[in-house]
């Protein structure tokens, strides 16, 4: 059994330090060979290339841009009458993408609007998001880039997110029906919205196209006090095979290195990993 490859996300991960830049090398030097990132568009892509190129680390992931973040926005992908913003917004993440060669975007779903009522808006809000997806199967294919669409939970993180459960991404992917279009399980979030881990993996593990972890209830380390058995987690992955990254999303309780005890016991008692 191959070991499970591991990114950094550096949106949450080595913010001690100011830019994506230095927290590339960061990752690098702590033994990650790739990383990931939310939203890198505060920095031009060929300063982000050159930096990643000078960590030595692979770009696995990016998110579309969020939107208008002051006016709520967090993604657009199902939001109705935001159609062209969405494609814009795709259209960047690819430059982006192909500029560092990331083979995967995040879809970012975004808000039921406020005051609206979620049962009523839901039907429209996934046409809408079926719609944009198929474009974007279709744009992303070109590019060789995998497109993820992911539940996040609204129970403790977001209460508007449009899509929270994998049943419900499940059913879209289902009515989109393209093969670049998969399913990123942020473990975190599956456990809040419905628990049945085990069951829920095996079930939707042929839609998986990437993985982010992070304990329960407080989103730290994976090995951190919490809901969450990691290395029974991380069994189950390996048994199945599992071939992409999974991203590390957590807010260290310290400093990020001081938290990385885990990874590090992993990557020893797992012979034939890339890392050091």
């Amino acid at each position: 059994m191959a070991p499970l490859k591991f990114c950094a996300n550096i949106s949450w991960l080595f913010t001690e330090l100011p830019d994506f830049s230095r927290r590339m090398s960061a990752a690098a030097q702590a033994g990650f060979q790739a990383v990931e990132a939310a939203w890198l568009y505060d920095t031009e892509p060929p300063e982000l290339r050159r930096a990643a190129r000078a960590a030595g680390v692979e770009v696995v992931l990016i998110n579309t841009p969020p939107g208008d973040v002051e006016a709520g926005d967090l993604g657009l992908g199902a939001v109705p009458g935001r159609e062209s913003e969405f494609r814009q917004g795709l259209e960047m993440a690819v430059k982006y993408a192909n500029s560092l060669d990331c083979k995967r975007i995040h879809l970012m779903a975004g808000r039921v609007p406020v005051g609206a009522d979620r049962t009523a808006v839901a039907k429209e809000m996934e046409a809408v998001f079926v719609q944009n997806l198929s474009y974007a199967a279709d744009v992303l294919s070109k590019e060789g880039i995998i497109g993820l669409i992911e539940p996040i939970n609204t129970r403790i993180t977001d209460p508007r997110y449009f899509l929270d459960s994998p049943h419900q991404a499940a059913g879209i992917l289902e009515k989109v029906g393209k093969p670049n279009i998969k399913l990123q399980m942020d473990i975190f979030h599956w456990q809040i919205m419905d628990g049945n881990l085990t069951q829920n993996i095996h079930k939707y593990f042929p839609m998986i196209g990437h993985i982010q972890i992070a304990q329960v209830p407080g989103r730290n380390e994976p090995d951190s006090a919490g809901e969450l058995n990691y290395s029974y987690l991380f069994n189950t992955l390996e048994n199945l095979n599992y071939q992409g990254y999974i991203g590390c999303e957590y807010k260290p309780q310290g400093s990020t290195q001081q938290g990385l005890g885990w990874i590090k016991d992993y990557w020893t008692h797992k012979p034939g990993h890339l890392n050091h």
